[in-house]
C-alpha cells in the first residue's frame, strides 16, 4: 500500500484554504470498494487515532466509537475535538475546537477501486496573521503521523 502525497481534488472542501493557511493531501488507492461511511469509521477507530482520541479525553472532548457511527453516517455535527464544518455523502470537512485546524477525509470510486483521501489545513493566527513556532515545530511530525493515519485506516477496513 502507497499512500502518496497529491493534489487535492477539484471538488475537495479542503480547496478553501489552499490560499489561506497550509494544506496537504494524502491519498492510497485500494483494491475494493470503500462506502465513504465504512472509510471514516476505519480512519477514526484505528488505534492510532483511538491514542489521540484519549489525549483529547484530557481537554474534555472525549468520543466513543459509537460517536464514530454516527459521523459516519451524517447523524452528529461534533465528534471528538471537531465541529462538521461541511459533509457530503462522499466528503467531510471539519474544524478543530480552536478554528486553526482542519482535517478532511474523501473516497473517489475508480471502477473496482477506490482512492481515499486524507487531507489538513492550518490557518494562521487571527490576531498575529503568522502560523506560529507551534506549526512549523510540528510539521514534520504531522507529515509522518498522516501517511500512518490513512495506512492505519487501509488495515482497518
Amino acid at each position: 500500500m502507497s499512500v502518496r502525497l497529491c493534489e487535492l481534488p477539484e471538488n475537495a472542501f479542503l480547496q478553501r484554504y489552499i490560499d489561506v493557511g497550509h494544506t496537504d493531501c494524502y491519498a492510497v488507492d485500494v483494491a475494493q470498494g470503500v462506502t465513504f461511511a465504512d472509510f471514516v469509521t476505519a480512519f477514526y477507530t484505528t488505534w492510532l487515532f483511538k491514542l489521540e482520541r484519549a489525549v483529547l479525553r484530557l481537554v474534555k472532548r472525549p468520543s466513543t466509537d459509537a460517536e464514530v457511527a454516527e459521523l459516519a453516517v451524517g447523524t452528529c455535527a461534533r465528534f471528538a475535538a471537531w465541529d462538521v464544518e461541511e459533509r457530503a455523502p462522499d466528503q467531510i470537512l471539519m474544524r478543530d475546537m480552536a478554528g486553526r485546524t482542519r482535517s478532511w477525509l474523501q473516497v473517489m470510486p475508480l471502477d473496482s477501486r477506490t482512492r481515499l483521501y486524507f487531507g489538513s489545513a492550518v490557518v494562521p493566527d487571527k490576531n498575529s496573521g503568522k502560523m506560529g513556532f507551534i506549526f512549523h515545530a510540528l510539521m514534520g511530525f504531522h507529515k509522518l503521523y498522516s501517511v500512518m493515519l490513512l495506512k492505519a485506516a487501509v488495515r482497518n477496513l
